[in-house]
């Protein structure tokens, strides 16, 4: 499938979707001088397209009691087991994010927890999974740069 295209009307409304899922359509609408039923048939396209995939929900984990973020490497007995163990870490609610990758790690993972006791629980239960040779742990100390629009604005630069 090739490149989808997009016109500057697109990249408006996706750049006040990125900034709140929820933004109704009219007020989107208003903004653009268009009509809402415009709004609905451009988004429409867009998850047809792909482009659009469903709308997410930002949640503040600090508020929420989850303000403890590590991201853990793992290292694979041997590469053959990465689905297994994918599998087993989707099992732990903690692990939000797993990504194999190249390099000196097979999979690497981050993880949110409460406190530094909670974080080690579910390290632990990353090295018990079967498959699993070692892990190595970073903590973050702030997540510093948190921004889908910038590299958005650069894709739709390239269009």
């Amino acid at each position: 499938m090739g490149k989808v295209k997009l016109d500057e009307i697109d990249h408006q409304i996706l750049d006040m979707l990125i900034d709140n899922t929820r933004t109704p359509f009219t007020d989107i609408a208003k903004k653009l001088l268009i009509s809402a039923g415009t709004v609905h048939v451009r988004v429409k396209k867009m998850e047809e397209a792909g482009i659009i995939k469903g709308s997410s929900l930002t949640l503040d984990y600090v508020k929420l009691g989850y303000s403890f973020i590590a991201y853990v490497g793992i290292f694979l007995e041997k590469t053959h087991q990465t689905k297994f163990v994918l599998e087993r870490l989707t099992e732990i609610p903690n692990v939000t994010v797993a990504h194999i990758t190249t390099g000196k790690f097979n999979i690497f993972c981050k993880i949110r927890a409460k406190d530094t006791t909670h974080a080690k629980n579910i390290i632990f239960k990353i090295d018990d999974i079967e498959g699993i040779s070692r892990t190595e742990t970073m903590i973050s100390l702030e997540e510093s740069i948190n921004d889908k629009k910038r590299l958005m604005h650069t894709i739709f630069n390239e269009l």
